[in-house]
């Protein structure tokens, strides 16, 4: 589960931005194309701020879906997975969306 070193490393940029205050609330974006599971993140999330300025914090995560070009026809794809392919039958796409994995905002107390 590299959920849980993504949770620490999360923290650990949190704690390092915030010069030790307390943290109330952290939002991430996650795309759903970047293969992490938002339920096994919040799980992990808890075992990460153990011991933190983050411990007690609320996790709030904002999917992202995964969203493609078709190179052949031009079309917009919507991709539940890191696979997919156009009402063309082509499956040449360029991915637009759906990647991210960033931390978008932070609350302190």
């Amino acid at each position: 589960m590299h959920e849980l070193a993504i949770a620490e490393e999360i923290v650990a940029i949190v704690a390092d931005r915030t010069r030790g205050a307390r943290v109330r609330r952290i939002v991430i974006e996650v795309g759903r194309l970047c293969a992490v599971v938002p339920d096994a993140m919040r799980f992990c999330f808890d075992l990460a701020t153990e011991g933190t300025v983050a411990e007690g914090a609320r996790l709030d995560i904002v999917e992202v879906p995964g969203r493609a070009r078709c190179r052949v026809c031009g079309a917009d794809v919507v991709l539940d997975r890191p696979f997919g392919r156009c009402g063309c039958g082509s499956t040449d796409l360029e991915w637009l969306a759906g990647e991210e994995l960033r931390i978008r905002d932070v609350e302190l107390v």
